[in-house]
């Protein structure tokens, strides 16, 4: 039950959400790491029975060496190639190992020098809880950001849709009720063409013809009586004429 158990979580949590590449990246950098400063203990304690160091003619292979070839390969098979799963995965585990190797002796490539146990080695260690600080964070919240981002951008697109479609339907009552000026503004600003949409439509509109009776087609005249009855382009400056300012008196100042 718990195998079952942690199989569905890992299932639903990892692998359903995208991220089991970089758990397998996570999780074989920390065991490399924890592993390699483990054997760098026990080859300094001289333990009989643990492998000393790698040498080639009479020259320490550091494993950081080790570490950057892996992250060469890896790097260009993920760039150049693009495997499919389950050969993303092994790249992803093997990235993770190659990064542990390197950060491990952080300290020595930064310093050109062998300070592995001195004090300017500390260097590897705080790189290496950095770094893994940032996968981590990367790894748990990230994920988390981009779903929550990805929600909110379709919740505000769905908003928009809705504020646009409200604005279509507003713009074609004002339309058939032929307040064409009112209809372009509600394409634009939907709330402004809101009001004019409950107001009367005028006599001889699409919208009159098909909805009102004799009472409200008489109040629909009365309103639009004379020029205001017209179209908005072919009112003669009737709007600019309201505007005008009376001339000031002899006595003004």
């Amino acid at each position: 039950m718990l195998t079952a158990s942690i199989g569905s979580a890992y299932q639903q949590g990892i692998v359903d959400t995208g991220r089991e590449p970089h758990f397998l990246f996570f999780v074989s950098f920390l065991l490399t790491f924890g592993f390699i400063r483990t054997s760098a203990h026990m080859i300094r304690a001289q333990v009989s029975w643990w492998p000393g160091n790698v040498s080639v003619g009479g020259t320490h292979i550091h494993h950081l060496v080790w570490g950057i070839l892996l992250l060469l390969i890896c790097g260009y098979i993920a760039v150049a190639l693009d495997p499919e799963s389950p050969w993303r995965e092994v790249v992803a585990v093997l990235f993770g190992i190659g990064t542990g190797l390197t950060l491990d002796e952080f300290a020595l490539w930064l310093d050109l020098k062998d300070v592995y146990w001195s004090k300017e080695g500390r260097k590897s260690i705080d790189a290496v809880i950095i770094a893994a600080a940032v996968s981590g964070v990367f790894l748990i919240s990230l994920r988390g950001w981009i779903d929550v981002t990805t929600d909110l951008a379709d919740e505000i697109q769905a908003a928009v849709g809705s504020i646009g479609l409200f604005g279509m339907i507003v713009a074609l009552v004002n339309a058939a009720k032929e307040k064409f000026g009112m209809a372009i503004w509600s394409i634009v600003i939907p709330v402004v063409g809101f009001v004019s949409a409950f107001r009367l439509a005028k006599p001889h509109s699409v919208w009159a013809r098909l909805f009102y009776r004799h009472e409200k087609k008489q109040r629909s005249a009365e309103r639009f009586a004379g020029s205001r009855g017209e179209p908005f382009w072919k009112r003669r400056g009737e709007l600019l004429g309201r505007l005008r300012l009376r001339p000031r008196g002899a006595g003004g100042t």
